[in-house]
């Protein structure tokens, strides 16, 4: 059956580095990063003559939205031509709105295709390290203000997602150190492999 991997967490969890072991890990996979948006939203904060801050409510109104709107209809797209498709990005807001996974849901089912939600748990104090090293504008804000930051992320599994009767629709991946991610990698491969027979 086809599948539709979202790597989701908030941010400077390792969800890129998760997605792309796990992308280059499976067979007949297509791979895309949200991020790679970003010059396009740039852009837009450009042209409106507003600073560049993806907490603010201008990129919330604006631009937040429409950058999601986009990389699933890619990713449904590729599912035409390919088995899996891999996302890489928070989906905060989404994976927690019942209404938008059953939409979501129902489209893949066109497709003949099933939704995998890789839920990346990182503790805070290595999110902020990572954070820090990997200096990238879009954490400016957030480093800036850390307590109002971290107030406002959610690092509670979603477990509305999880179906006892499916074995992949909500799978934890523990990645705050190299031996929790190399557990977490092989039990998640074992199980995506599964159930793709």
């Amino acid at each position: 059956m086809k599948k539709l991997i979202l790597v989701t967490s908030p941010p400077a969890s390792g969800k890129t580095y998760v997605s792309k072991k796990l992308a280059q890990a499976l067979s007949h996979v297509v791979y895309l990063d949200k991020d790679t948006l970003i010059p396009l939203s740039k852009q837009i904060f450009v042209v409106a003559g507003e600073e560049y801050n993806r907490s603010s409510d201008f990129f919330n109104k604006n631009i937040r939205d429409y950058e999601y709107e986009t990389i699933v209809a890619l990713a449904l797209e590729a599912l035409e031509y390919d088995n899996i498709v891999l996302i890489n990005a928070p989906f905060t807001q989404e994976i927690r709105n019942p209404a938008y996974i059953t939409a979501l849901k129902t489209k893949l089912k066109e497709k003949g295709a099933s939704l995998v939600v890789v839920w990346v748990i990182t503790e805070i104090d290595v999110i902020r390290q990572r954070m820090i090293a990997r200096n990238s504008d879009r954490d400016t804000w957030k480093i800036a203000h850390w307590s109002e930051y971290i107030a406002g992320c959610n690092f509670d599994i979603p477990i509305a997602l999880d179906d006892p009767h499916i074995r992949d629709d909500l799978l934890i991946f523990k990645n705050s150190s190299e031996e929790e991610f190399q557990t977490s990698l092989k039990k998640t491969l074992d199980i995506l492999e599964e159930t793709s027979k």
